[in-house]
């Protein structure tokens, strides 16, 4: 299923991503620091969705209390919530 979500406190406006059989593919960020989105979206390819929401949450940037690895953590799990409600 696909999903899209609006984070806040960060650069990046928008963060889309599928979910399959628990699994992350196609993460793609709209605007923030391009490389390293790219690179996020490389290395939770095919992932289970519920580890890089754990692996991710909590992170921060800078002296924010958030982080665009922090937002897609909060998009997974709703998505994932949503998907078992």
């Amino acid at each position: 299923m696909h999903y899209e979500f609006k984070p806040s406190g960060v650069c990046s406006v928008n963060i889309s991503f599928d979910i399959e059989d628990g699994r992350l593919h196609n993460v793609k960020y709209t605007g923030g620091c391009d490389g390293n989105l790219k690179a996020i979206g490389k290395l939770v390819e095919g992932r289970s969705a519920a580890e890089v929401a754990q692996l991710l949450k909590g992170n921060t940037c800078g002296w924010k209390p958030t982080s665009c690895g922090d937002q897609l953590s909060k998009a997974i799990e709703g998505a994932l919530n949503t998907a078992n409600a």
